[in-house]
């Protein structure tokens, strides 16, 4: 990826800013014109190093936009992905805090814990299965610093894929006894159903999803590392959080997970 530019350094200036403001800012590809897929890891990467440079660590990678559904919520075409620091992680028993979030919502997914690194373009299904050393239940809180959800492609890759957090279950599960295509979620808020889905539904196969990252980023220089959580898509559409929201992800053979979100 060619080195920043002027425009790239300020639209990510801008996230920032929404981050630390709280208040979110109008689509980039509205105040920039000709914003491509390239500028936009290129402002999700300038964003990464100020965390990095910051004492933030990255303990991981989503993939986003891996399901009809989330595409169709959202009006894309193709998958994205974004980096995952160590303080987007919250445990189950603790209220998460909406202090942090300007437009926070949920999402259940299958992570993906990795026992050895991955390193692409080249990996392939055999290679990506022979490096997940487990996987749990998750829910990934998504969020946009871009007001309303207004976003095309290009403005979630530049906002690091809408990332926000996420929860993991405690119940690990080995490859082998499980399909993940076949692994039913019933996801509930405040203890009514507001979404079903299968892994099916992330790339054909939540596996599909982890090699496509690893190819992704791989082309740009980065190896998804042993022990990093790979969150690679959810199983349904995201559903708002307000307040006091209680949020649990139930998935046949893999346990069950839940968000709790304070009620201020």
């Amino acid at each position: 990826m060619e080195e920043s530019t002027p425009v790239r350094e300020k639209a990510a200036q801008i996230l920032l800013q929404a981050y630390a403001s709280g208040t979110p800012t109008a689509p980039l590809t509205e105040q920039f014109d000709g914003l491509g897929i390239e500028d936009a890891y290129a402002i999700q990467l300038a964003q990464v190093r100020s965390w990095t440079e910051g004492g933030r660590r990255i303990i991981g990678h989503k993939v986003g936009l891996t399901s009809a559904a989330m595409q169709k919520q959202l009006g894309v075409d193709q998958p994205d992905f974004g980096h995952l620091t160590h303080d987007f992680a919250h445990l189950e028993h603790e209220a998460i805090p909406l202090s942090g979030y300007l437009q926070p919502r949920v999402e259940p997914e299958i992570a993906f814990v990795l026992r050895k690194p991955l390193t692409g373009p080249g990996i392939t299904v055999t290679q990506a299965i022979d490096a997940i050393d487990y996987v749990l239940p998750a829910l990934e809180i998504v969020d946009s610093r871009v007001a309303d959800w207004k976003i095309t492609l290009v403005d979630t890759i530049a906002d690091n894929a809408s990332s926000g957090g996420f929860v993991l279950g405690s119940t690990p599960t080995r490859l082998d006894d499980v399909d993940l295509r076949l692994t039913g979620c019933v996801f509930s808020r405040n203890s009514q159903v507001v979404g079903t889905g299968a892994g099916g539904a992330v790339l054909g196969s939540p596996i599909t999803s982890l090699v496509w990252l690893a190819n992704t980023v791989g082309a740009l220089g980065t190896t998804l590392e042993a022990g990093h959580v790979i969150l690679p898509g959810s199983v349904t559409s995201m559903v708002p959080v307000a307040p006091g929201d209680v949020f649990t992800a139930t998935f046949a053979g893999l346990g069950s997970v839940t968000a709790r979100f304070a009620d201020k």
